[in-house]
């Protein structure tokens, strides 16, 4: 574990000054280019980091532009290993792998033992957003799934839902076993006028569906970043605290960000309505880090624990 009050003292550093962090860097993993932000029709202001208006890597690009692991876009050209008689642990990283336990074509990531899968929508996508940053901090890489303008039941009209973009393979999930899961979002879905009943039985499939595929990880869910109840929060603090019903009644970790923007005095920090600029971005990233680690859920190299046993 790292030292809290050095953690807590970044924390504090960042909130007051506002310092500006270059994101998750090579230690984040993205579907595709970091193109910069373009508008994908959302609700959510559109930022879109992962590359939607530019070209899919393919598998030897993807493992050359950021280092070994990072996955490929869906819809490119890459090849997809298929057959009983290939072995995964060959194939080389960003390579498309057909799951025959489920079916699926799943992303190669040569290691998986410090990987955080992130789910989201544009409060996760851009590599500077405050979600990757929180993980980034408590010592995890980002594998990012997701797409700005979605939630667990809004899609932006080139990627499903959550569930439904998982299902038609429009992001992939890495082959592997990682230690987290997160699954952030629901600002898209309150936009948009989702009910309760479609956000709650879309989530319970998500979980349902992750929980299977990566039995041994730790999932967790992050609610909808807003203002809070009374300070004008409205139905994405209603969303928030719904996502936390979800989530408690499944016996999993929430981190409610419901009022986290008047909380942490970041209402001045907003590159739109409902985005954070930059310097927003940091300063939440630096709290998320801080909650995960208060949560036990920074990661922990086994092999320093195993050190420490004897």
């Amino acid at each position: 574990m790292r030292n809290a009050s050095a953690l807590s003292s970044f924390v504090a550093t960042m909130i007051a000054v506002g310092v500006v962090l270059g994101g998750c860097g090579t230690a984040s993993f993205s579907p595709a280019n970091d193109a910069g932000s373009s508008n994908v029709g959302s609700s959510d202001g559109g930022y879109s980091d992962a590359g939607s208006a530019g070209a899919p890597l393919t598998a030897s690009q993807a493992g050359a532009a950021n280092g070994a692991g990072v996955p490929v876009a869906a819809g490119s050209a890459a090849k997809t290993h298929i057959g009983s008689t290939i072995d995964p642990a060959g194939l080389p990283a960003g390579s498309i792998y057909r799951n025959p336990a489920n079916g699926r074509d799943e992303i190669i990531v040569k290691d998986t033992s410090n990987i955080a899968v992130l789910i989201g929508d544009s409060q996760s996508e851009p590599s500077f957003g405050w979600p990757r940053q929180g993980l980034a901090a408590a010592g995890y890489k980002v594998f990012f799934c997701g797409r700005g303008g979605t939630g667990y039941v809004a899609s932006n009209g080139k990627t499903g839902n959550y569930i439904d973009a998982l299902q038609r393979g429009d992001w992939k999930l890495p082959y592997g076993t990682p230690p987290l899961v997160v699954i952030e979002g629901g600002g898209n879905d309150a936009a948009r006028g989702a009910s309760n009943a479609q956000i709650v039985a879309n989530a319970e499939r998500l979980i349902a569906s992750i929980q299977q595929r990566y039995p041994a990880a730790r999932v967790i869910m992050v609610g909808t970043l807003a203002r809070g109840a009374h300070y004008g929060g409205g139905r994405r603090s209603e969303v928030d605290a719904l996502v936390g019903k979800v989530a408690d009644r499944h016996g999993l970790t929430f981190v409610s960000a419901g009022d986290w923007l008047t909380r942490y005095n970041l209402t001045g920090s907003m590159a739109d309505g409902v985005h954070l600029n930059r310097q927003g971005h940091a300063a939440l990233g630096a709290v998320f880090g801080q909650r995960l680690e208060s949560l036990g859920l920074d990661y922990a190299d086994p092999r320093m624990l195993t050190g420490l046993s004897h």
